[in-house]
């Protein structure tokens, strides 16, 4: 496969990436999903992962069960409900509703470990408007 990069290598200085451990240029560098170049996204790919997995089991589960043990999984009532109902009509949304909490405490911490800062405050010196964006970069 051709190299279809047309960046300019020269326009781009490396910055400053994943709190200051790490000068990758992600403007010029090409992001891998499987095979990440930073330990930053190596650990923020972790978590993605496992995320992934767990959402497909509370999305999933409840469904492959009803087909596997359907006998079992009507016969079975919590509240008035079948199971299989419970399961994907309050189960499947729940989860996906904790899953976002999880990330987003996962990522905070991912964030600390890296010192990565997201507040803007409200300073005026020049350092602070120096924000980074999230593709690696400084908005501009």
């Amino acid at each position: 496969m051709a190299d279809t990069d047309t960046h300019d290598s020269d326009q781009h200085a490396p910055v400053e990436t994943d709190g200051g451990h790490d000068t990758t240029d992600y403007l010029d560098a090409e992001v891998h999903m499987f095979k990440p170049a930073t330990p930053f996204m190596r650990d923020h790919l972790k978590i993605i992962w496992t995320m992934f997995v767990a959402w497909a089991l509370f999305v999933f589960g409840p469904v492959l069960a009803t087909y596997l043990a359907t006998d079992l999984m009507t016969s079975i009532t919590v509240l008035g409900f079948p199971l299989h109902y419970l399961l994907t009509a309050i189960g499947a949304p729940g989860g996906a509703l904790a899953l976002s909490f999880v990330y987003a405490r996962q990522r905070d911490r991912l964030d600390a470990k890296y010192g990565i800062d997201h507040s803007t405050g409200g300073e005026t010196d020049t350092e602070s408007e120096a924000v980074a964006a999230t593709d690696g970069g400084v908005e501009q």
